[in-house]
C-alpha cells in the first residue's frame, strides 16, 4: 500500500510559481491551494509517496 507525506506550503503571490517548481522538483505534488491569513498570501497542500 502506498504511504504518503504532506506538507503546507506559505505561498507569496508574487513567486508562487517558483516556489511550486521548487517543491516540485523535490518530488512534491500540489493537492490544494487556499487562501492564506492574508490577501498576498496563499497556501498551498502537497503530497508525495514515502517508500
Amino acid at each position: 500500500m502506498q504511504k504518503w507525506e504532506y506538507a503546507t506550503v506559505p505561498l507569496l503571490v508574487h513567486a508562487t510559481k517558483q516556489i511550486l517548481d521548487n517543491w516540485g522538483e523535490d518530488g512534491w505534488e500540489l493537492v490544494a491551494v487556499v487562501p492564506g491569513p492574508n490577501p498576498e498570501q496563499l497556501v498551498a497542500y502537497m503530497k508525495r509517496g514515502r517508500p
